[in-house]
């Protein structure tokens, strides 16, 4: 197929006549009105919850807990705008004792990391960070991302079930995360008015790409480069016969009261001191509330995601403002064509880290594409470095490196 018969092919993709999202969207559908599945479960959430009785279910979970263990309660951290939100609104409304616990996933930016060191000190709270095995995490990237091209298996798993573990250890029942699924795909939504859980059911259908830890062990190691089961265990749901006897209740903070990533972060920013960063491939006034500023490896991702499903962070961000009124249809229309989808720079450094060439990139993701999309790698240019891009770590793992 020609580049102008695969451009002219993508632009028929059906979208949403509202937010925009294409049919190649994880678990979108659309009406008879041409609506997705995700505006109609955004319009129930805002038209149809009694959030106030929400809250008093919030209440009365919270003051189940308080003060029967060490701890009232964990929060799983990065110091991005939900986590920090989440643990503003837990201390301020709540005076909770909570223990943050914080998993490293090796891509942490300054900005970030400031923001951190400030919230910790203005808000007063103990602090738990792991940061695994960088030689182990390697091997996790490149496995991942050549079975499923997805190289964030060891931080989306290491996410979510550490902080479980640490709950275990610590005979902590309840965990509170930030923003429910619903927000974002159909797997979950407001329709069925249900509380969300983070519990081994959604871990193993969102969170491990349909790969197990047992399942990553036996994928990579050999006899010329063992590797030690031990290594998985930060990536491995705990068991959940033991959190069942724990009692235990892992919800997301977003499932009691209305998320709105764009009030939210207005209130840390002013409350906090709170910093925006750039977001590579996205222009920063589309991103105000500062959306994956979190991790320099972002704009790869993102990019991943468009090689194989025509879109990306740029018509994510726009279809939220969309559906929350904060933009016409045509606006983000617009932007997206102007802007999604354009290689990143940081597309280098993936690929020194796991050893690929980007010809072997290229085969890997495209060969995965969710049809009927087909990407045209000449078509959308190379989005610009952003601030911090030299400041992060470079290690060339590519054969005939000099490295």
């Amino acid at each position: 197929m020609n580049d102008k018969t695969s451009s002219k092919k993508n632009n028929l993709l059906l979208r949403c006549k509202r937010c925009g999202l294409p049919e190649t969207y994880e678990t979108i559908e659309f009406d008879s009105e041409g609506v997705c599945n995700i505006c109609r479960s955004t319009e129930y959430k805002q038209t149809s919850i009694d959030w106030l009785e929400r809250k008093k279910l919030l209440d009365a979970l919270i003051e189940k807990h308080r003060g029967k263990a060490d701890y009232d309660c964990i929060i799983p951290f990065s110091g991005g705008k939900d986590s920090t939100f989440q643990l503003y609104y837990l201390m301020k409304e709540y005076k909770i004792k909570p223990l943050l616990v914080r998993f490293n996933h090796g891509f942490m930016r300054d900005t970030i990391q400031n923001n951190n060191h400030r919230t910790f000190k203005k808000l007063g709270v103990d602090v738990l960070e792991f940061t695994p095995n960088w030689h182990i995490v390697k091997r996790l990237m490149l496995e991942s991302f050549k079975r499923k091209t997805d190289f964030c298996w060891h931080c989306h798993t290491g996410i979510y079930s550490y902080p479980l573990r640490v709950a275990l250890m610590y005979k902590i029942p309840l965990v509170f995360w930030g923003e429910p699924q619903a927000d974002i795909t159909a797997y979950y939504d407001y329709l069925n008015d249900d509380i969300e859980y983070e519990d081994d059911k959604k871990f193993n259908m969102l969170r491990t790409l349909g790969i197990t830890a047992e399942d990553m062990h036996g994928m990579i190691d050999s006899p010329e480069n063992p590797f030690d089961k031990r290594d998985l265990l930060p990536y491995t749901f705990p068991p959940v016969k033991e959190l069942i006897a724990m009692r235990y209740c892992s919800v997301p903070l977003g499932s009691f009261i209305p998320w709105d990533y764009t009030k939210n972060t207005s209130i840390i920013k002013k409350e906090l001191g709170w910093q925006i960063d750039e977001l590579e491939g996205v222009p920063s006034d589309l991103n105000q509330h500062g959306e994956k500023i979190e991790c320099f490896m972002q704009g790869t991702r993102d990019y991943i995601k468009f090689i194989k499903r025509g879109y990306s962070r740029v018509a994510q961000i726009n279809a939220f403002h969309v559906r929350n009124g904060r933009m016409n249809s045509e606006e983000a229309q617009k932007l997206n064509e102007e802007y999604d989808g354009r290689r990143p720079p940081s597309l280098d450094i993936f690929l020194e880290y796991v050893g690929l060439t980007e010809v072997e990139f290229n085969e890997i993701t495209k060969g995965m594409a969710i049809p009927p999309y087909e990407h045209d790698f000449d078509l959308r240019g190379e989005a610009p470095k952003v601030w911090d891009f030299d400041q992060w770590y470079r290690e060339d793992n590519r054969e005939n490196s000099s490295s």
